[in-house]
Formats: C-alpha cells, structure tokens, sequence
C-alpha cells in the first residue's frame, strides 16, 4: 500500500520540519527575533499556506473526479457485459459456448481485481493467481477474443437471428470499448515527482509553522494537531488516485451482480 508509505514518510517530515523550526529559532540570535521580523515570517507563511491549500484543494477534486469516472465507467462495463450476454443468450445454442466463456472472464475479472474478497462461486475461471490486479492480463484478453470470433462467425438465416447477430455484434464492440476504458482508469493522475515537490512545500510551511510558534504544551498540540490533519488529506487524496485496493477502492459489486444475472 503505497499510500501509507507515503503518508508515513509525509508525517515525518513534517514532524522533522517543525521540530527543526524549533531548533533554528532558538540559534537565531535575539536581534533577529524582533517583532517586525517575525510579523514578516507570518506574512510569508500565510503565502504558504495559500498556496499549499489551493494546490491540495485542486488535487483532491482531480483525484475525486478521476475516481468517481472509474466508479462510473466499472458500473457501465458491468452492465454491458450483461446485455452482451442477455443477446447471447437469445441468440440461441450457436453461442453457448461462448456465453460460457464470458461467464468465466467476467469471474476472472472479480477474482482478480478484488484478490482479498471471496472468489466468484458458481462458475468455473482460469486462474486468477498469477493475474495483475490492474492493466491488461493476456488471458483474459484471449478470452474476450474468443468471444468476438464467435459472434462474427454466426451465419443466422433468419430475420430475427439476423436482428440478434447484429445486436451482439454492436454489444460486444460496446464492452470491447467499455473494457479499455476501465483498463485506462487505473492510471492515476497525480505523478510521483508532484508529489515529492507537494511534501517540499509542505515541509516548509511547517518549518515556518516552528519558527514562530512559542515553546509550550499548547503551540506543540496544535502543530500536531495540524500534522495528523495535512497527512489525513494527502492520505485520502493517495487512497482515491488508485480507484481499487485501500480504503475508498472501488467495490466488486456491479461485477459480482452481473454475474449473478448472467447464471440465472
């Protein structure tokens, strides 16, 4: 879980960053330590905190936004795969076979993506082990494959087969489209160099934060207080950049229902 190991080493620095502003305040000599100066430093640290706000207030909409296309684009992919089967199966026995298949992939797909929930029950799926959690697996791809074969082999000799054989067809392109677009969502959008320069600024606005704070019990619990909040929101903003896995992933459920639908 990447996220945690970012937010941990965040947490230190910040701690690292405020202690350490503790400690230059007090080898500053006296003269430097005035009122005009410090008023200056406050001026200087509200920049700061201006800047570093609006800049994570943006990531976290970037993120939500990304997370809730992923959200969206999953439920979508699901329901496809629904009605690809449901014209499948009104096609008839010429596309049994392939109804199988589909089953299986979509049962691949659960038992990957969401490896620490209970396997898919009730079907038969290539092992999902040695799988990717994200990205395109080649297995599942041949799979897919397969099916389109299949569809574009039918040769229906009626109005009505000539009806369901172009409905599949457009349906299976339809979650050909839909499965590259859920594949793509699992790019994240916040880049590991932006976010070494995001913890930099961070770092020194609590800096800042200990240069002007007094030594007491009561500036040391709100800088503490201000360290848990920061590293809280880039925890929640790591979490949401990768749409499954950690605490806000996104659930197998649309998928485990369009499972069910389809053994029915």
């Amino acid at each position: 879980m990447h996220e945690v190991l970012w937010t941990v080493i965040l947490c230190t620095l910040l701690i690292v960053g405020a202690a350490g502003g503790f400690v230059l305040r007090s080898l500053v000599p006296e003269p430097h330590r005035n009122q005009p100066t410090i008023e200056f430093l406050r001026i200087v640290t509200a920049l700061l905190v201006t800047f570093a706000a609006l800049v994570m207030s943006l990531i976290l909409a970037s993120v939500r936004n990304s997370y809730d296309s992923a959200f969206r684009d999953r439920s979508h992919y699901a329901a496809s795969l629904v009605q690809l089967d449901a014209c499948m199966r009104n096609y008839g026995p010429e596309l049994a076979e392939a109804r199988v298949k589909l089953h299986r992939y979509t049962a691949a797909v659960i038992a990957s993506t969401w490896p620490d929930e209970p396997p898919p029950q009730g079907v038969d799926y290539p092992d999902a082990a040695g799988m990717p959690r994200l990205g395109e697996v080649p297995v599942l791809a041949t799979i897919m494959n397969d099916i389109g074969i299949a569809i574009g082999e039918l040769a229906p000799g009626d109005t009505l087969h000539r009806s369901l054989a172009a409905r599949c067809t457009a349906d299976y392109r339809e979650v050909a489209s839909a499965r590259w677009v859920v594949i793509e969502d699992v790019h994240g959008s916040l880049s590991a160099p932006f976010a070494i320069v995001l913890i930099f600024w961070l770092t020194l606005v609590f800096l800042s934060f200990g240069l002007q704070a007094p030594r007491n019990l009561l500036a040391s619990v709100a800088i503490g207080i201000a360290i848990i909040s920061v590293t809280s929101a880039m925890f929640v903003i790591l979490d949401l950049d990768i749409p499954y896995g950690g605490l806000f992933g996104i659930p197998s459920t649309s998928m485990r229902l369009a499972l069910t639908d389809m053994l029915r």
